[in-house]
Formats: C-alpha cells, sequence, structure tokens
C-alpha cells in the first residue's frame, strides 16, 4: 500500500480569520508563505512518486515555495463547496442556525460531506494506485475528508481530524490495514 503525504496550505486571510473558503481564490498571507517555505526542509530528501495540488492558488503557492512547483493539478482536490457558506465562519451560520456544522448540517448550494467524500474517493484510489509514496497538496476540510475515506470511515468522520495551516500528516498501513502515520506535524 502506499504512503500519502498531505499538506494543508499555508495561511490565507480567511483561513486565519475562521471564514470558509472553497470557490474564492485567495494568495496566502505573507506568514502563510513563510510557513510554506518551512515546509521545503521538511520535505526534501524524501522521494515522492505522484505530486498533486489542488488548482486553488493557495494551494498551488504552497507546493511551489516547498519546492514542488511542478505539482500535478488534480481537481478533485479542491475545498468542500461551501455554497452560500462561503466567507462566512461557522459562529456567523450558528446565528441563525444552532449547532450548526459542515460534517452535518446543510450547506446551500454546496457539497454534502457524501459528496464531498465520492469525490475525494477518487484521490484514494489514484493514490492506492501508486507503489510509493504520494504528495497531496490541498486544503483543510477536503484532506481531512480524505484522510476518513483512506480509513474506511464515513466522509463526516474527518470532523475528528483538526488540520492546521502549513502542516504534514501521512497516511499510511500496518499489518495492510491504512492507518495514520503522523497527523498535523
Amino acid at each position: 500500500m502506499s504512503e500519502v503525504w498531505l499538506v494543508r496550505h499555508g495561511q490565507t486571510e480567511w483561513s486565519r480569520d475562521g471564514r470558509h473558503t472553497s470557490v474564492t481564490d485567495l494568495p496566502l498571507l505573507p506568514e502563510g508563505e513563510e510557513a510554506a517555505r518551512g515546509l521545503a526542509p521538511r520535505l526534501a530528501g524524501t522521494v515522492f512518486d505522484l505530486v498533486l495540488t489542488s488548482p486553488r492558488q493557495r494551494a498551488r503557492e504552497t507546493a511551489r515555495l516547498a519546492g514542488f512547483a511542478d505539482a500535478e493539478v488534480e481537481p478533485d482536490l479542491v475545498e468542500w463547496a461551501y455554497g452560500e457558506h462561503e466567507g462566512v465562519t461557522t459562529e456567523e451560520i450558528r446565528r441563525t442556525v444552532p449547532g450548526w456544522t459542515v460534517w452535518h448540517g446543510d450547506v446551500p448550494g454546496g457539497e454534502t460531506a457524501e459528496a464531498v467524500g465520492a469525490r475525494l474517493d477518487r484521490v484514494v484510489a489514484r493514490c492506492r494506485a501508486v507503489d510509493g509514496r504520494v504528495l497531496l497538496f490541498s486544503h483543510g476540510h477536503a484532506l481531512r475528508v480524505l484522510a476518513a475515506r483512506w480509513l474506511g470511515l464515513p466522509a463526516s468522520e474527518g470532523r475528528l481530524l483538526r488540520l492546521d495551516p502549513a502542516t504534514v500528516s501521512v497516511l499510511g498501513a500496518e499489518r495492510d490495514e491504512p492507518v495514520v502515520l503522523r497527523w498535523n506535524a
């Protein structure tokens, strides 16, 4: 079974402020750029057989600054489509929908957890077809869903896996069972 390294993009204005960001293509903040550059020595020296990135500039720029400017764009790695919640914080949503979460709540005009999971299942299948290491640059909710699907869990169980900007996580196997090898490092 392959080993899959996950990198969440560096910080943007909206990720800093807790705003749901999918289709809004924001640049990295200066501190996000610095954190992305800091990934380069952590990833250097590791051979990756496949490197993929979300098409969003925040993920592509993180890949470039981390030393992977030639990462292949994979459309399925885009962030959860938040629909009418784009640019809105959870706190703001909960003013009208108490207890709302993206994991179990309605996302008007956006994707359900199951739809995101189905999309990321294609990425998981692509990763499992590689006999070696895969490196993915993507987004917080998308990578959490991908990890849940890697483990054979429903997409909504990504809620259990907090993921900070510009971090590295690694999925793999132990005795042929999918596991988390490292998380949010």
